[in-house]
């Protein structure tokens, strides 16, 4: 019981000297509002319009073995409408890099939900084909 009396006699002078008020004004503001998180193209979240587009580089490895195919990635496009990020979903042997290093170059009409820019995620496909 003493220990409690001691600890209420503590707190008690504190608050009444001022002290809590002075701790209490030098703490760090409180953080900003978490980021949202990107969201999935469909339902209200429309395919953003694609305005700049760069054709692959077909790596000449791949031609000379005759690898054709298409590589799908998934894309997270900035609020600003550039491709901020990739991840290839289905990989082709030497044409991935080829895939990321072209459409890292696109740009997308910036999307907008409740009259907000939004950051949005979506799948693209990069075909190579031998003609």
């Amino acid at each position: 019981m003493k220990t409690f009396s001691r600890f209420v006699a503590v707190g008690l002078a504190v608050v009444l000297s001022g002290v809590a008020p002075v701790i209490a004004a030098t703490q760090d503001p409180p953080p900003p509002p978490p980021q949202k998180a990107p969201l999935r193209v469909g339902g209200a979240v429309k395919t953003p319009e694609r305005l700049t587009y760069v054709v692959p580089d077909y790596p000449n490895i791949a031609k000379q073995a005759k690898i054709q195919g298409t590589v799908i990635l998934e894309v997270l496009i900035a609020k600003d409408g550039s491709v901020s990020a990739t991840k290839v979903l289905k990989p082709m042997p030497l044409l991935d890099q080829a895939a990321v290093d072209a459409v890292k170059q696109w740009k997308y009409a910036p999307s907008f939900l409740d009259g907000e820019p939004i950051e949005v995620i979506m799948v693209v496909t990069v075909g190579f084909s031998l003609k």
